[in-house]
């Protein structure tokens, strides 16, 4: 039977010797329970490792991290000898010793000792709170180190985008790529008022980010052949020649093109394009793209076109009640052999959709605030209850705009969902208030349907 908690006793144990990158990976794969009874030659391929020997190197290097000669190694560890049982020790060291006396020091966490964490940032892969959602991650790094790769991540605002396209990322740079981080919401106005500019600005934000000095003008003529071959030009003869990686390309918050369709019905195609180029000119095999954006793109592409049906593509879930469990241990709970507790979690749950944002918030008013579970819930859609602030936001933004608060009434009135205009339905989607379920819009949950059910 799996040891309880074995997989956070691993982290820690990463975290106490200090491994990183590769190793670390390679560390929490090779000891994960499930892994025990497997031979080498499978869990190189699960470690993700390039090859079996690349494996056997990033092992030995392992077991030396961990050596009698190490302070706090295992004392029956000696990475010289040539016998195959290295493993053996290390494990069994691991789980009879190592493991008793952490589970004996370890106590549940509390607010005192976990400091609160910033909601309205996105969470890091190496956060206490990260929750990982198996396989995305998995999936997802294993992907990224493909030539040509492109992933498509869609999920509504708060749903943890960010987090795993800087996972991504972080583990592409690991790997020997060059990462790139572009957030198109940090681009001011102005940047989109014609194609060319908005083209110049991305070519230049991404030169900048590489450390390379913008060379526009030596590749550019927007006249003699226009915009987007003068781009494609720019980087495939100056950015990508002159990085000796493959390049891992993160554009978060790519709706924020959707408001432009004069920019997006070229520059979404032009991403496409450059995706399939990997196909023709060995080049393009070192552009690795990750796209991340909260909704459907409502501006009519050729399917031919289009970047949104081709690559990998992610959508984001909701928490599951193990992983909703799991984050509540951060704040000092620890509900999973209680039925009262795990009752109320799947409440939670049902409430908020699983959304991760909304289930922090939920945790921080339990842990912080002092609030009863029933309160909580039966507050939750009210003007006094933890998702007040939320809520009240995406009032005054539906209060902005008559159009998405009339949308948003006769969604929450209607029992079966309703047809949306496109533009209206995007928007809604992008703020997480409604799912679309073929044409139809439903609320995204009880809270938000409750919630505007009452107020609209």
């Amino acid at each position: 039977m799996k040891p309880k908690n074995w997989d956070q006793f691993l982290k820690e144990v990463a975290n106490d010797q200090n491994l990183k990158g590769r190793l670390r990976e390679i560390f929490l794969v090779r000891f994960a329970y499930e892994n025990w009874r497997k031979p080498d030659t499978e869990v190189w391929e699960l470690a993700e490792a390039a090859s079996h020997e690349t494996y056997k190197k990033q092992m030995t290097e392992l077991y030396s991290s961990f050596s009698s000669e190490k302070a706090n190694g295992c004392p029956e560890l000696d990475p010289r000898s040539k016998g195959p049982g290295k493993f053996q020790i290390l494990r069994e060291w691991l789980k009879d010793i190592k493991y008793p006396e952490w589970k004996q020091t370890t106590t549940m966490p509390t607010f005192t000792t976990f400091p609160m964490v910033d909601t309205r940032t996105p969470i890091k892969i190496d956060s206490p709170i990260y929750i990982p959602r198996p396989p995305i991650e998995s999936d997802c790094c294993q992907t990224i180190l493909k030539p040509g790769a492109l992933i498509r991540i869609k999920a509504p605002e708060k749903m943890g985008k960010t987090s795993l396209l800087k996972t991504i990322l972080a583990h592409a740079q690991v790997n020997d790529c060059r990462k790139v981080y572009l957030n198109l919401r940090s681009a001011e106005s102005a940047m989109f008022s014609s194609l060319d500019k908005f083209l110049r600005w991305f070519c230049a934000n991404i030169s900048r980010e590489l450390g390379l000095k913008p060379q526009l003008d030596d590749y550019w003529d927007e006249e003699l052949f226009g915009s987007l071959v003068s781009c494609k030009t720019y980087f495939q003869s100056y950015v990508l020649e002159n990085i000796d990686r493959p390049l891992a390309l993160g554009l978060d918050n790519l709706d924020r093109i959707f408001e432009y369709a004069d920019i997006a019905k070229d520059f979404l195609p032009m991403l496409r394009y450059w995706h399939e180029e990997a196909n023709n000119l060995e080049i393009w095999q070192n552009l690795r793209l990750v796209i991340a954006n909260s909704t459907e793109v409502y501006i009519k592409l050729d399917a031919n076109q289009s970047p949104f049906n081709v690559g990998r593509q992610v959508k984001l879930p909701g928490f599951n009640l193990e992983q909703v469990l799991s984050l509540a241990k951060y704040y000092g709970f620890d509900w999973s052999e209680n039925p009262e507790k795990e009752e109320f979690a799947k409440d939670l749950i049902d409430m908020v959709g699983g959304h991760p944002y909304l289930i922090r918030l939920a945790l921080d008013g339990l842990a912080y605030k002092n609030i009863s579970e029933d309160k909580l819930l039966a507050e939750a859609p009210t003007q006094g209850g933890i998702y007040s602030g939320h809520l009240r936001r995406h009032w005054d933004n539906l209060q902005s705009s008559p159009d998405l608060a009339e949308a948003m009434k006769e969604v929450v009135k209607s029992d079966n969902g309703v047809q949306l205009e496109p533009s209206v339905a995007y928007k809604l989607e992008s703020m997480g208030l409604i799912t679309l379920v073929g044409d139809e819009a439903q609320p995204s949950c009880q809270l938000y349907h409750r919630y505007f059910a009452d107020n609209l």
